[in-house]
């Protein structure tokens, strides 16, 4: 298994953890918020528990389909959360479309910084991965 496919590996359990921390009450807040930032809703859970199984199954398969995952899912995941820095309101939960842009005053920069802080560094490190670690590193073990 190469380096970018153990990656993988462990991109499959932090989202696996991700979908199980938001069942653990005591991350959750009285308005059952992750740790007082995130509402996260059913969708929520099946996206990052596909993410999960997107790269799991990317690492058993191949090298190239690892680094497939990251240049793909990387991309997607940091547009969503540069969009909601921006914007106030993601793509992948469809909050662009269902709340459009939503002002300072909606929701002030802190809360916007840190609610999307997580899709900013996933999506860059799955970025960095695919598109600068997996040319730079020689790995004997990869395969096609």
């Amino acid at each position: 298994m190469t380096l970018i496919q153990k990656l993988a590996v462990a991109y499959a359990f932090l989202f696996f953890g991700v979908v199980a921390i938001g069942y653990i009450p005591a991350f959750n807040d009285a308005d059952g918020n992750l740790f007082g930032l995130f509402s996260l809703q059913w969708y929520d859970d099946l996206l990052h528990a596909f993410s999960g199984v997107w790269a799991l199954a990317a690492a058993f398969i191949s090298h190239r389909q690892a680094v497939f995952y990251f240049k793909l899912f990387g991309s997607v995941y940091l547009f969503d959360g540069v969009l909601g820095l921006i914007t106030g309101s993601g793509c992948l939960d469809a909050g662009i479309f269902i709340n459009g842009f939503r002002s300072l005053n909606d929701i002030e920069f802190p809360a916007r910084f840190f609610a999307n802080l997580p899709h900013i560094v996933i999506g860059g490190f799955a970025v960095y991965v695919g598109f600068w670690l997996a040319k730079r590193i020689h790995d004997h073990f990869a395969t096609a």
